[in-house]
């Protein structure tokens, strides 16, 4: 196997001149109905015709012990090789979840190590992400706090190296400025290297290559193209044939694309809060945390919007309705605050949410 991770090799992808574009059209509403499957349940299905998904909400939730719980949101989601599936979150124990293809609690993985001695924070998962380096599979976290390291790791939790916020502004020439640091995802590239998105900080992302060389900071805060507000999620778009790098501008509610230079390409709006982005073959999948999952096809145009229902919406973004916190006035097919999701290599998506409590739900292919 070559050393290098080709761009598939990632943990939710295990299959094989500037311009601005306008705002998504409108597509047609997404189904939602409580229907029997092939297997008898009444699961609600979303979306439509090739792009129709049966809702399993909770899954794992029954396997988790009774000692761990996810705290005050489940935060990121991955699967490797085998399709276990890693879930970080706020809760205790530790700061990632492990569950086997079937949601069958496996393991739990301390991941995030804190910079001062003694600090005894709560655990605080967000970013992750796995890809194979050689004839193994590494783990990649970002704690969205800025008392824990950025970390690499074995897929059993053995810690390979740490990189703290002193660490890398020394490389970014940033040391002594008074920039925010709370990383928030990592992405790869085809050549080895990664990117560590600080969106909850600086408005950077910091590129290192193979070697763990820092290489440039692109971005920073605003509102102009190639600048971001909360740089989310980030992620390697290779459906053309060219590599390029796709990000999540959250509080701009856009999309933006840079060439592996760090040239910005083009902006993408029409979205509402995108938290983070995946791929599979000519797809590309957006969990907004607006309540909705959006799957663009190889153009960048809108194939489903999944779970969008603006009344629905209406009543998640009012703070009277508490709907984070309320999981009663959940509705089965309805999200709440999509946080990250991620293709299987059979086509399903797992999706996590910023919920209080935690919320895993599997999305299986029709």
């Amino acid at each position: 196997m070559n050393t290098l991770p080709s761009p598939t090799a990632t943990r939710r992808n295990f299959l094989s001149t500037t311009t601005r574009v306008a705002a998504l059209p409108i597509i047609a509403r997404p189904l939602i109905l409580n229907a029997d499957d092939k297997s008898g349940t009444k699961d609600p299905l979303v979306g439509s015709e090739e792009h129709t998904y049966r809702v399993i909400h909770n899954w794992g939730r029954n396997s988790l012990p009774s000692t761990h719980d996810y705290g005050n949101a489940s935060h990121g989601v991955c699967v490797d090789r085998q399709g276990y599936v890693y879930i970080t979150h706020t809760g205790t124990p530790d700061s990632v979840y492990v569950f086997d293809p079937d949601g069958n609690f496996v393991r739990s993985l301390a991941g995030f190590h804190s910079v001062n001695k003694g600090d005894s924070s709560t655990s605080s998962g967000h970013g992750i992400d796995i890809r194979t380096e050689g004839n193994e599979e590494f783990i990649y976290l970002s704690a969205s706090y800025a008392k824990k390291s950025f970390a690499k790791m074995s897929l059993k939790g053995e810690l390979v190296w740490t990189r703290d916020q002193d660490q890398i502004f020394e490389h970014a020439g940033f040391a002594g400025k008074k920039l925010g640091f709370r990383p928030t995802n990592i992405s790869f590239r085809p050549d080895g290297g990664y990117y560590l998105g600080d969106g909850y900080g600086s408005a950077y992302l910091y590129h290192y290559d193979a070697q763990d060389n820092f290489v440039r900071a692109i971005g920073g805060f605003g509102q102009q193209d190639g600048q971001f507000r909360t740089p989310h999620g980030q992620w390697l778009d290779t459906r053309d044939g060219t590599p390029k790098l796709v990000v999540a501008d959250r509080a701009n509610s856009r999309l933006q694309w840079f060439d592996m230079n760090g040239k910005h390409l083009r902006t993408q709006s029409g979205f509402l809060f995108p938290a983070d982005i995946d791929s599979q073959g000519d797809l590309l999948l957006v969990p907004d945390l607006h309540a909705r999952i959006t799957i663009l096809g190889r153009s960048n145009q809108p194939l489903a919007q999944l779970g969008d229902d603006e009344a629905w919406r209406k009543r998640v973004l009012d703070k009277k309705e508490a709907m984070r916190t309320s999981p009663e006035k959940w509705i089965p097919g309805k999200f709440v605050h999509p946080h990250d999701a991620c293709f299987d290599a059979d086509g399903n998506i797992f999706v996590t949410e910023w919920v209080r409590g935690g919320r895993v739900s599997k999305l299986v292919k029709v």
